[in-house]
């Protein structure tokens, strides 16, 4: 991690790309229908579509799905709060694990390299309003393609060993989670999450630490950042700061109102009835598949053997086949699995085919997992206001010439 990433990350290089993405064209910026979201090279990053850079909302590009593993510096980023702090000074940061436990603790990073067991996963992370875009009916928040989630080797420690150090109290019920990033006024909820104390006791669920064998890039996270396979990333908390144990769940905005799908069996409604409806929180993600080559409008030689390639994952069941159709769902046939990394990362799959009629050719997927699971239809797909968990069957139109 430079010197530049830990005292001046966003001084030296948010400034300038405001600049450049709002300074010459504000009419354009403040019209959804206008305005295209340029490529800009954030710090450690690539260019990436910058939807925002206040926050930060950087959104991978679709060929990046060709990867099992995502690179660090084409990783999607996704901030709620505009006050993220210009410097993180490791000799001075601390970890606090509070509230009910007999040992309140407060630990360096080094404190968590050294004197705790060391603990890897690899897991996809992805937005649970990724791919809200698709959407066929309106819909609340960014408005994300497929390029919020990746997948990478995480690092670091066990929630569980941090619980049992600190020593839960008898009645120790729910696990609350925040990081540094802060809102602009004081009426703005801070981002804070919760999970049931059985859950935070899981195995899987650890503070990272490191991203694909690095420091945690600072976009995503720096220095600490929360893990949970399987989840969609709102719980994933950045910059986490504070772990504090509870007797009670609290209410909170992040909880109860943002985030939230309806509390009913297919997690739906009419689309246009706003958030007039019972919630509950957004949790598991669903099995889903992209395509990450041929990208939408490429062009293609008639008579050339093409590579079709792309990813699927699901909340950690596994992915047990993949199906492609080249006739706009009328029938479909199987793709080549390659090898599992992991029950919570991508899949890849690949499927040989020549292009040998010209014109316009439609390429679908979609992805079922080890229990059955199917993914859907985008008829098939429920409606929410907040455009969260979109699944549906992936497609992408290429030019035969």
């Amino acid at each position: 991690m430079s010197n530049l990433t830990r005292r001046g990350f966003l001084g030296a290089g948010l400034a300038m790309t405001a600049a450049s993405l709002f300074g010459k064209d504000e009419k354009a910026a403040a019209s959804s229908d206008t305005f295209t979201p340029p490529s800009i090279a954030f710090p450690q990053k690539k260019p990436l579509k910058t939807i925002s850079d206040r926050p930060p909302l950087l959104e991978s590009p679709r060929d990046i799905f060709t990867n099992v593993i995502t690179p660090n510096d084409q990783f999607f980023v996704r901030w709620h709060m505009p006050d993220i702090p210009t410097f993180v000074d490791l000799n001075t940061f601390r970890l606090e694990v509070k509230g009910t436990v007999n040992k309140p603790l407060s630990l360096s990073v080094d404190d968590l390299k050294s004197k705790f067991e060391p603990a890897e996963i690899t897991s996809v992370l992805q937005c649970g309003g990724n791919s809200r875009s698709f959407y066929a009916h309106p819909r609340h928040g960014v408005q994300w393609q497929h390029g919020a989630m990746g997948c990478a080797v995480w690092k670091g420690v066990k929630l569980k060993d941090l619980l049992h150090a600190a020593g839960l109290q008898p009645n120790a019920s729910w696990v609350g989670v925040n990081g540094l990033e802060k809102p602009a006024v004081d009426a703005t909820p801070k981002f804070f999450r919760e999970m049931a104390v059985d859950e935070a006791l899981t195995e899987n669920i650890i503070v990272a630490y490191e991203m694909n064998g690095e420091d945690l890039p600072y976009l995503n996270g720096f220095p600490l950042r929360l893990v949970i396979p399987g989840h969609f990333s709102d719980s994933w908390v950045k910059m986490l700061s504070e772990i504090t144990v509870m007797d009670k769940y609290r209410n909170s905005f992040f909880m109860d109102v943002a985030y939230t799908v309806p509390a009913n069996d297919c997690e739906c409604v009419t689309p246009g009835v706003d958030f007039e409806y019972k919630r509950k929180p957004i949790a598991v993600m669903k099995v889903k598949s992209v395509i990450g080559y041929p990208t939408p409008n490429t062009l293609i030689k008639k008579g050339s053997r093409v590579q079709i390639q792309g990813i699927a994952f699901d909340e950690g069941y596994g992915i047990k086949e993949v199906m492609i159709s080249l006739d706009k769902g009328k029938t479909w046939g199987a793709t080549r699995l390659e090898k599992e990394i992991g029950k919570y990362s991508y899949r890849k799959w690949v499927f040989d085919w020549e292009a040998k009629t010209k014109g316009e050719q439609t390429i679908m997927v979609r992805a079922i997992n080890k229990i059955g699971r199917i993914q859907p239809l985008a008829s098939e797909i429920g409606w929410n206001a907040g455009g969260y968990q979109y699944n549906a069957v992936d497609s992408v139109s290429v030019r035969i010439v």
